[in-house]
């Protein structure tokens, strides 16, 4: 009638079937489990690598997600300094003048809280050395007494989320050798 190998589960199936996995104990069927346990592991491995990428990125989407906003807000920040900055000496006279400073004063400390809350921390670099990863040198100060590369003055105010820069410290920075002693008579 007809061949057997044209019949899906025929009796020629059955037989290649059969002759394709090797009986336990023969050295072909050890390879091959060994092989396959080997995949197996690998694959096991692979995903456990998949599933911690994943939970890492998961965890920082939750600690960075607020950088664009942050890095927009932080010129909030840099305005009240400015403005407290500012203010004449003579404010401390004027009862309503020393008012709106003293607002002003509270609306930063305010924004500083918060803004901590969320892992944004301000970077104060006075006296530190020059670190090009967290610190932008905009000018370099002469006669200072201190050694070159310290930062002895702040243009701009840097921040950090967490571990990682959300905006640099602009800064200038000492050029070495010692103060210009004053002129004598």
């Amino acid at each position: 009638m007809g061949n057997e190998q044209d019949i899906p589960g025929g009796a020629a199936s059955e037989q290649t079937a059969a002759a394709a996995v090797p009986k336990a104990g023969e050295p072909a069927a050890e390879q091959q489990i060994a092989e396959l346990k080997d995949r197996l592991l690998r694959s096991l491995a692979e995903i456990e690598n998949v599933r911690r990428r994943a939970d890492k990125e998961r965890e920082d989407t939750a600690k960075y997600a607020v950088s664009n906003f942050a890095r927009e807000i932080v010129s909030v920040a840099d305005n009240l300094r400015l403005t407290l900055q500012s203010a004449p000496k003579s404010a401390e006279a004027d009862g309503a003048l020393k008012v709106l400073l003293e607002g002003v004063e509270m609306t930063q400390r305010g924004l500083h809280t918060t803004l901590e809350k969320f892992g944004i921390k301000v970077v104060d670099p006075i006296g530190q050395k020059f670190d090009a990863n967290l610190h932008q040198a905009l000018f370099e100060v002469p006669d200072t007494g201190k050694d070159a590369g310290i930062i002895v003055q702040v243009v701009q105010q840097g921040y950090q989320i967490g571990d990682r820069l959300l905006r640099p410290a602009m800064v200038g920075v000492a050029k070495g050798g010692t103060a210009t002693p004053p002129p004598t008579a």
